[in-house]
């Protein structure tokens, strides 16, 4: 039988699979089921038979699905019969691509998800500087300035309200920041200091910083921001895993915290601090695969040789993780052709691509199965793909399941070498819902239909697919997800947004 979390991209044990619904596995010793399910719609994930109508579970395991003949001789006199009436069962749900320890901090922070009004954001902000001590930290983000006409924020929207407090605000993309004049003050940014290296400071005509910071810029700020504590950082793991197992998730790729400007030990800080914790206190709720930043690979390399990849029933080592550009809402992700509303912007390579190109091949060489590079614009895709091909084609062929995280603009053709070299779409469905109204107009309208948020094409290509959600960036809700990729129609919307590439029920639910 097909495996249902294949999708995951990293090496899992096999009791994680759906396999685990094939009469291969030893059944226990009384071939007798507590529950069996009938008249269902259960998805098995087996191409050659993707739905079947009964389910065996005995002691909490799945002993066989099939039709209800076959299942007969696993009923006995304490076996409950369960009648579903034709209602759907599906495998516990992965996600592919999130920020764990982020969207649970965010929960506690100042949440700017789905503000409309200039208005709203700032009482929001000034309402967390009243419940805050004089001097403390207010952090938070999800906010969208598309949603309030496209006007970014700048530092005197929340200057006058926050005077005896340090601000930083993440965009909802995480490629741009919002501080106040404060945190610009703490951070030493003023209209003398440059522009880094993959990073833009946002500037009043007159030099001045307007407080937006872009993509490796931000960590002008985030080296000054007040870590949070280990206590706090438990705190959001379990909140987070909690939130998660209520939209039907037991499984994710988490991708370290979630703005480009993270350091590299901040992730293997949680990895000790909270999810090895975690792990000891028997307090995981969910199965975690984890990656690291691409500077690290050694050090993850060494910790795999000696441990293995899989360090418990919950925590798996994944692989390492790079950025090659930004977003498309921050104006950052890195395309051929300029923006239509930055003229003379193509984006920014938020790291040296051949920097990058050495990183991912000691990595390979050292045998990790996994790199994971965000790319979003056409360009940027380009260049990872052909990175890819590169170092296979010096490494010979093997598993390796490298990802490209986003994938969502794609030059023409491109979505075919994805499956022609067995690299892993790593996508976000719902991501399209923010962007099919701005894309066009940042790139046009033939650009943006020909080349945005291809699926059907990817799948068209044999490319393997796998969806997430990049919480906290959109919500942590697969169900929603599975909507979006399948309808591909946006808010206030009628009709899909490139209907060529909505794709069916079964591969959405595969993915």
């Amino acid at each position: 039988m097909k495996r249902f979390s294949h999708r995951l991209s990293c090496r899992l044990p096999p009791h994680l699979h759906w396999s685990t619904l094939t009469s291969s596995l030893v059944p226990p010793v009384k071939n007798v089921a507590d529950l069996l399910v009938s008249n269902a719609t259960i998805f098995t994930s087996d191409a050659s038979l993707p739905f079947d109508d009964s389910m065996a579970i005995s002691n909490g395991r799945i002993l066989k699905v099939g039709t209800f003949t076959t299942l007969k001789d696993f009923v006995g006199d304490g076996t409950v019969e369960m009648n579903l009436e034709g209602k759907v069962v599906v495998p516990r749900l992965i996600d592919s691509h999130v920020h764990l320890i982020s969207g649970g901090l965010q929960m506690a922070q100042v949440g700017l998800r789905g503000v409309s009004q200039k208005e709203e954001f700032c009482k929001m902000v000034k309402d967390a500087v009243q419940n805050a001590k004089e001097g403390s930290w207010i952090l938070g983000g999800g906010w969208n300035n598309d949603f309030w006409g496209g006007e970014l924020p700048s530092a005197s929207w929340i200057d006058e309200i926050s005077p005896h407090n340090p601000v930083w605000l993440i965009r909802m993309d995480g490629h741009m920041g919002l501080a106040n004049s404060l945190t610009l003050k703490i951070a030493g940014v003023t209209s003398l200091t440059e522009d880094p290296v993959g990073g833009t400071i946002m500037r009043f005509p007159s030099g001045e910083p307007t407080g937006l910071l872009i993509d490796s810029a931000m960590e002008l700020v985030t080296s000054f921001v007040q870590e949070v504590s280990v206590d706090e950082r438990r705190e959001a793991l379990l909140r987070a895993s909690k939130y998660a197992l209520t939209r039907g998730v037991t499984t994710v790729v988490d991708l370290g915290r979630f703005y480009p400007g993270n350091t590299d030990e901040l992730s293997w800080n949680d990895f000790q601090d909270v999810y090895l914790w975690a792990d000891s206190a028997k307090k995981m709720m969910i199965r975690t695969c984890l990656f690291f930043p691409i500077t690290t690979w050694s050090r993850l390399s060494d910790l795999k040789l000696q441990k293995g990849h899989v360090l418990s029933d919950w925590l798996y080592l994944g692989g390492v993780k790079a950025f090659i550009d930004g977003s498309l809402g921050s104006n950052s992700a890195l395309f051929y052709e300029e923006y239509l509303d930055t003229p003379k912007n193509h984006g920014l390579e938020v790291m040296d691509p051949e920097i990058l190109l050495n990183l991912t091949m000691a990595a390979a060489k050292a045998g990790l199965q996994v790199v994971a590079i965000h790319a979003i614009g056409d360009k940027a895709n380009d260049m990872i793909l052909e990175m890819y091909e590169s170092v296979a084609a010096a490494n010979g062929e093997r598993d390796r399941r490298f990802r490209i995280e986003h994938a969502q603009h794609l030059a023409p053709g491109s979505s075919d070498r994805f499956g022609q070299h067995h690299i892993v779409a790593s996508v976000q469905p719902d991501h399209l819902l923010d962007d099919a109204d701005t894309a066009p107009k940042k790139l046009g309208f033939d650009r943006a239909e020909k080349e945005s948020y291809l699926f059907q094409s990817l799948l068209n290509g044999n490319a393997l697919v796998a969806f997430g959600s990049d919480w906290p960036v959109a919500d942590i809700n697969p169900l929603h997800s599975l909507t979006t990729a399948v309808k591909r129609i946006p808010l206030k919307w009628d009709h899909a947004w490139i209907p060529s590439e909505c794709i069916s029920f079964t591969d959405a639910l595969t993915a």
